[in-house]
C-alpha cells in the first residue's frame, strides 16, 4: 500500500481546515444606518400646517414628497417603512429630525402616510429598514 504524503505539514493543514470551516459562519447584524439596519416602533405623520416650513436639512416640507424625519439617521438615507397591520410599505428619504414623542421612531410626510393607509389612525406600528445609506 502506498504511503500518503501531505503537501503541507500536519499542523498547517489543521489550521487551514479550521479557517475554512469558520469563515462566514457568523452573521453580523448591520450597524446603525447601514443597509439592512432595522427598527421597530411607531410612526406618525406631518400635519398639513407644516407645508413650506424648513426641515432640518434645509429643504422645505412638501406633503406630496415621500420624505421622513428620524432622530439620528443621516440625511439622504432611504428607508423602507412597513405597516405590519396591512402589509403596505413605502420608501422615503430622511430629510428632517424627529419625532420627539415617546415610542415613535419616524415621522412621515402625508404622501408616505397615505401609502401606508394610516391617515385616519395617525399613529401606527411600523418596521423601518435602511435600503440606501445617506451621507455621513
Amino acid at each position: 500500500m502506498p504511503k500518503l504524503t501531505l503537501l503541507f505539514p500536519r499542523p498547517l493543514c489543521i489550521l487551514l481546515l479550521l479557517a475554512l470551516l469558520t469563515t462566514n459562519c457568523t452573521t453580523k447584524a448591520p450597524s446603525f444606518g447601514e443597509r439592512g439596519y432595522t427598527e421597530k416602533g411607531k410612526a406618525s405623520y406631518y400635519s398639513d400646517k407644516l407645508r413650506g416650513n424648513k426641515m432640518a436639512n434645509g429643504d422645505r416640507y412638501k406633503p406630496g414628497k415621500r420624505t421622513a424625519a428620524h432622530k439620528k439617521l443621516p440625511f439622504g438615507t432611504k428607508v423602507k417603512v412597513t405597516n405590519p397591520q396591512n402589509g403596505r410599505s413605502v420608501k422615503v428619504r430622511i430629510t428632517d429630525r424627529g419625532p420627539f414623542a415617546p415610542g415613535r421612531i419616524i415621522d412621515l410626510s402625508k404622501s408616505a402616510a397615505r401609502k401606508l393607509d394610516m391617515e385616519k389612525s395617525g399613529v401606527v406600528p411600523v418596521q423601518m429598514e435602511v435600503v440606501k445609506e445617506g451621507r455621513k
